[in-house]
């Protein structure tokens, strides 16, 4: 039986909220696969009063233990207290916390083959008050699955966007784009649109690091000595990948309808473009892991938080897409 397991993140955001929202809804059942949320009941009961939402928790042992969802009722794994429930406001002692139901969540993704990750948003300024090294859903997913590489790819029904480099500053990312970097991300991207998504021969976009791509090495050279060999590689290896473009002409509508994905070089060179065009109506999706993992496009919305004024519509997408990419 297909299942998801959903990780609602920061207790002090929205993630909590969007699942509430969901099961009072008429899709909860309409999604037609079991849901199980890992976190205390009183925090999903607590929100469930300030959202005037009526909910019920049904609290199981283990992910084996799903039923079918049925509207106003809950399925929760308990794994320890959250030390504070209260929205809009961060709390340090809610970290482990956070971290806990994560690496929980991830770890049955890989025992059980059925079931999927969706994950809500998480503060990564709390988390790294506990955990210096931690940068983000993605890197961590890698750590604990014992993945040798990971992609990040958002995507929308308008456009799929990959990363060559995470959440780093941006005055390293020069000295991380390199030849095996990109062709490791476009090996990953090109495996995972053919087999997570069908497409048989996926048409990827290069962006380049500089303006206009560096305009053969007139302005940065990252392009000429790193990114171009490494896709020359990649073309003999019959991967239909694109020559580094200018990311300021990169989607324009033609060039869009012609592209399956884009590799970008760094986080805000291509998720300002898709968040313009689709945001609320995207999401996160990690590949190159043994686990399908999808979430939400948007931050924990702390002003927002225990308040009618969230949208359900990104963790509808996360779920309905997971669900068809358990295999």
């Amino acid at each position: 039986m297909k299942k998801i397991i959903y990780s609602p993140g920061e207790p002090a955001g929205i993630g909590p909220d969007l699942i509430i929202k969901i099961a009072s809804s008429k899709s909860w059942e309409n999604l037609k696969i079991p849901i199980v949320s890992i976190g205390d009941p009183n925090l999903f009961l607590g929100r469930s009063k300030l959202l005037n939402k009526k909910i019920n928790i049904n609290e199981i042992q283990s992910i084996r233990d799903i039923k079918s969802n049925r509207k106003n009722v809950l399925q929760v794994i308990k794994l320890t207290k959250c030390k504070n429930i209260t929205p809009g406001k961060l709390y340090e002692s809610n970290a482990k916390y956070v971290l806990n139901n994560l690496n929980y969540a991830i770890k049955e993704a890989i025992k059980d083959k059925k079931s999927a990750l969706v994950t809500g948003p998480l503060s990564k300024e709390n988390v790294i008050s506990i955990d210096r090294k931690f940068s983000g859903h993605t890197e961590y997913i890698q750590k604990v699955t014992n993945s040798d590489d990971v992609l990040m790819m958002l995507a929308s029904n308008k456009l799929k966007v990959a990363l060559a480099t995470t959440h780093i500053p941006l005055k390293e990312v020069h000295k991380k784009i390199k030849k095996q970097l990109i062709i490791d991300k476009v090996k990953i991207l090109n495996r995972d649109l053919k087999e997570k998504f069908k497409i048989s021969c996926p048409n990827i976009k290069i962006l380049g690091l500089n303006p206009h791509a560096g305009e053969n090495g007139k302005i940065g050279l990252e392009e000429v000595n790193e990114i171009k060999p490494a896709i020359k590689i990649l073309r003999r290896d019959k991967i239909n990948v694109s020559f580094p473009i200018s990311a300021d002409t990169a989607f324009s509508k033609k060039v869009l309808k012609e592209t399956d994905a884009y590799l970008g070089m760094y986080h805000d060179q291509v998720l300002p473009v898709l968040k313009a065009l689709s945001f609320g109506e995207s999401i996160n999706i990690t590949l190159g892991v043994p686990i399908i993992r999808t979430s939400v496009d948007h931050g924990v919305a702390l002003d927002i938080a225990g308040s009618k004024k969230s949208n359900i519509s990104s963790l509808e997408l996360a779920i309905r897409t997971a669900k068809k990419l358990i295999r």
